[in-house]
């Protein structure tokens, strides 16, 4: 279901966990960025720093950059919440999360489309954001980036989809504009979340 105050919540004394996904290009991060500094000094929001298998300084994303050997140590230890395997790494959400979610709080991570059945299993009251953008305008941002030609990027996206598949309470949010209008969006969404737990 796709709706941005339907399933907003039928959270109970437990937080709510948020996972933010959609495509390379479609400005997760920078939305991710822009929330942050939003719900800065506010105790009852968590934006999560992910546990991956790359060097910490690669670019994009803050994260904890570790090698494979920590990581599988780490899982079998019980380290994460959730993990999973894409484009030759491994992600982690620190266990950490279950704390502040026990405390009824809001917690924000990025995700990733295809491992939301695991996190479906790890968080009862999950929310997830797609963050889309136009064909036209993630060819446009992946090729700033250099690593494909623009021919090869649009081939790729007509066959890939940008919708979220499964029984997922999904706010979709088009990042293809200004970045301060997707990001309000964003805001107004976690808002809404917050606002719906403290009528709850």
């Amino acid at each position: 279901m796709d709706s941005r105050t339907g399933r907003l919540r039928r959270q109970g004394s437990a937080g709510t966990m948020v996972a933010i996904v959609g495509p390379s290009g479609a400005g997760k991060d920078s939305l991710i960025h822009l929330a942050t500094q939003h719900f800065a000094g506010r105790p009852d929001v968590h934006f999560v720093q992910r546990v991956i298998t790359r060097p910490a300084d690669s670019g994009g994303e803050q994260h904890r950059g570790v090698l494979p050997a920590e990581f599988e140590a780490m899982r079998e230890q019980g380290a994460f919440a959730v993990d999973w395997d894409a484009h030759g790494l491994s992600y982690g959400i620190p266990a950490s999360v279950h704390e502040k979610l026990a405390l009824g709080h809001l917690v924000v991570a990025n995700g990733s489309r295809s491992a939301l059945p695991h996190w479906a299993k790890a968080f009862p009251s999950l929310l997830v954001i797609n963050v889309t953008a136009s064909p036209e305008v993630l060819a446009e941002r992946l090729v700033a980036r250099g690593r494909e030609s623009r021919e090869e990027i649009l081939e790729r996206l007509k066959r890939g989809s940008l919708a979220v598949d499964g029984d997922y309470d999904v706010v979709t949010i088009d990042n293809s504009g200004a970045l301060a209008e997707a990001g309000a969006n964003l805001i107004s969404t976690l808002e809404a979340v917050l606002a719906g737990r403290a009528r709850g």
